[in-house]
C-alpha cells in the first residue's frame, strides 16, 4: 500500500498530534475511488441475494407475542428441508434494537413510528387481537355493551398503548384513551398473567390467549366489538435479501395464508 502511494507522488493524509486527516489529493482521490467501491458493494450483495442455495445461519429477533406462536413451526420446516441451515430465533419481550446484533430479519410492531429508511420493511402479519379478562373480574356485572363502559374497569395496558381504538359494522369508531391504566408493560405475558390473575382487562392477540381461553382462566369481553389488529413488520437491512431469509419471509407467508 505505501509503494503505490508513493508511487502517486502526492502525500494524501496529514497527521497532527491529535488528528489525522485528507489532503486535497487524498479527498480527490477518495471521491474518484468511492463510487467504483460503492458499486462494487452492491454487486456483491446482489450476488448473494441471488443465490440460491438456503444455507448458513439465520438470526431473527421477534416479540414473545409472535414469534413463539408464529415463527417456530416456520423455522423447523425450513430447517427439515434444508440441512446446511441453521436458525437463531430470539423472541423478546422488549422492543429489540434493531440490527445491532446483526439479525438477518427483524420483527416489530410499528404503531407509532416508522423504520428507519434505510431498512427494507415489509408487513407480513396483521393479528386480530381481543379484550380479555377473567371471569371473576366480571362477575355480578351485566355484559358490557359498549367500548367507554371498559371505563369502570381496570386496564392493563401495552407500553406503547396510548388509545385503544374500536370498530363495529355500522358504527363509527370508538377509542378509549389509556390515561392511568392499572398496569402497563410491553410484555405480553405479564399482562396476560394479569389478566388471569383478575386484575383488570388486557387487549393481547387471540392466539396468544386462546388456551388460556379454553381452560376457562379468561373471557373475550366486547366480542361484538373489533380491536386493531397487531401489525407485525418484517425490518431486513439491506434491499438485496439471501437466500435464507427470503426462503423464511415465503414460508411464514405460506402459512399465513393457509391459516
Amino acid at each position: 500500500m505505501s509503494a503505490s502511494v508513493a508511487r502517486l507522488g502526492s502525500r494524501l493524509l496529514e497527521r497532527t498530534t491529535r488528528s489525522l486527516r485528507l489532503t486535497e489529493a487524498g479527498e480527490s482521490l477518495y471521491r474518484d475511488i468511492s463510487k467504483p467501491l460503492a458499486q462494487l458493494r452492491e454487486r456483491a450483495g446482489e450476488a448473494l441475494a441471488q443465490g440460491s442455495t438456503v444455507q448458513g445461519t439465520l438470526r431473527i429477533a421477534a416479540p414473545y407475542e409472535f414469534g413463539a406462536h408464529h415463527l417456530a413451526s416456520v423455522a423447523c420446516r425450513l430447517m427439515r428441508e434444508h440441512a446446511q441451515l441453521k436458525v437463531q430465533l430470539d423472541v423478546e419481550h422488549a422492543r429489540v434494537g434493531l440490527f445491532e446484533r446483526q439479525y438477518d430479519i427483524v420483527f416489530t410492531a410499528i404503531e407509532h413510528s416508522l423504520a428507519p429508511s434505510t431498512m427494507v420493511t415489509r408487513r407480513v402479519y396483521s393479528l386480530e387481537r381481543g379484550l380479555f379478562a377473567a371471569p371473576r373480574l366480571l362477575a355480578g356485572r351485566p355484559p358490557l355493551q359498549h367500548p367507554q363502559e371498559l371505563a369502570g374497569l381496570p386496564m392493563l395496558a401495552g407500553a406503547e398503548d396510548l388509545a385503544w381504538s374500536f370498530t363495529q359494522a355500522a358504527t363509527e369508531p370508538v377509542e378509549l384513551e389509556m390515561r392511568n391504566p392499572r398496569l402497563r408493560s410491553g410484555n405480553a405475558e405479564v399482562r396476560r398473567l394479569a389478566a388471569i390473575t383478575g386484575l383488570g382487562v388486557a387487549r393481547i392477540t387471540a392466539t396468544f390467549c386462546a388456551e388460556a381461553v379454553a381452560r376457562g382462566e379468561l373471557v373475550q369481553v366486547l366480542p361484538q366489538w373489533r380491536c386493531s389488529p397487531l401489525r407485525i413488520h418484517a425490518l431486513l437491512p439491506g434491499r438485496h435479501v439471501p437466500a435464507k431469509a427470503r426462503a423464511f419471509l415465503d414460508a411464514l407467508e405460506e402459512q399465513a395464508s393457509a391459516a
